[in-house]
């Protein structure tokens, strides 16, 4: 795998820092497994929400793809009370995961964020290609 662009972490959480501040009220962060789990962290953190995790598997650890589709591997529990829900992965680029798991989270307002690629807020909007994230080892 080419990498076009390596992000810094410092980088990452300062526009994470600024989305925080411009973000609708969410009760809840969901991250989609595994890429989405550091970015959605980080998020919730800041947000001080309660954190839960989605798992979707897609693509390898090469970025090639093992399914034809991605398939939904466990949904998180969520409390009934969390209405509002603030969906984040690392990457959106044919939307598919991320289709995935909004259709589990069905019966929730979802709001999505991506570091990179269409969402309802992406941080790096601009980027193009293969970028080097600070907490994949490489």
């Amino acid at each position: 795998m080419t990498v076009d662009h390596v992000l810094e972490f410092g980088e990452i959480r300062h526009r994470l820092k600024g989305a925080s501040r411009d973000l609708p009220p969410v009760d809840l962060v969901v991250g989609i497994a595994s890429g989405g789990v550091v970015p959605a962290g980080l998020l919730a953190y800041e947000l001080d929400k309660p954190l839960a995790v989605i798992h979707v598997n897609y693509r390898a650890d090469d970025n090639t793809p093992q399914h034809a589709a991605p398939l939904l591997l466990s949904a998180p529990d969520l409390p009934p009370e969390a209405r509002h829900v603030l969906l984040v992965d690392d990457v959106a680029v044919s939307g598919q995961t991320m289709q995935i798991a909004r259709r589990s989270l069905a019966d929730r307002n979802v709001i999505t964020l991506v570091l990179k690629g269409d969402a309802d807020f992406s941080l790096f909007p601009d980027l193009d290609g293969c970028v080097a994230w600070p907490w994949k080892a490489s």
